[in-house]
C-alpha cells in the first residue's frame, strides 16, 4: 500500500470517528434535554435553546475534524 493510500485510509477513519463522536454527543444532548424538559416543563424554552446551540457547536467541531482529515490526506500526494 502506498503512502497516498494510507493517507486516504487514515482520512476515512478520522472522518468516521469525527462523525461518530458528533452523533453520540448530539444524541446525548438531546436525551438530556428531553429529560430536563420532562422534569421542569416551564424551563423548556431555555433548555431547547441551549440544546440547539450546543448541538451546533458539536456539529461545527465535527465538520472541522472532517475538513482537517481530508486536507491532511491531500497533502501527502
Amino acid at each position: 500500500m502506498t503512502s497516498v493510500g494510507l493517507a486516504w485510509l487514515a482520512a476515512g477513519i478520522g472522518a468516521g470517528l469525527a462523525v461518530i463522536g458528533a452523533g453520540l454527543g448530539i444524541g446525548r444532548i438531546g436525551g438530556s434535554a428531553m429529560e430536563g424538559m420532562a422534569r421542569q416543563p416551564e424551563a423548556g424554552g431555555d433548555i431547547r435553546t441551549a440544546m440547539i446551540i450546543a448541538a451546533a457547536l458539536i456539529e461545527g467541531a465535527a465538520f472541522f475534524g472532517l475538513v482537517i482529515c481530508f486536507l491532511l490526506s491531500g497533502l501527502t500526494g
